[in-house]
């Protein structure tokens, strides 16, 4: 996530296995910015999978209906196969 002006921090205590502390100090990498841009991830990760799942039904009637009653506009010329 990016943002557009300074986002607010808060100081927080991690547990990080020695090896990947050491390595990333040894690649100077930033280890707050690199906690935030993985739980990030995690957030985005779970919020897609929470979506899928509430929306589950929707889709499913979604694409038995086209299987059933096709699209319901013509496919596009760029879309078409050629013969």
């Amino acid at each position: 996530m990016k943002y557009e002006t300074p986002a607010n921090r808060k100081r927080v205590n991690l547990t990080v296995r020695e090896d990947v502390m050491s390595e990333a100090q040894a690649l100077d990498i930033n280890i707050s910015r690199a906690a935030e841009a993985g739980i990030e991830a995690a957030l985005k990760a779970e919020q897609s999978r929470r979506w899928r799942e509430d929306n589950a039904d929707a889709i499913r009637a979604h694409n038995e209906r086209i299987e059933r009653e096709g699209m319901a506009l013509p496919t596009p010329w760029w879309a078409e196969e050629e013969v």
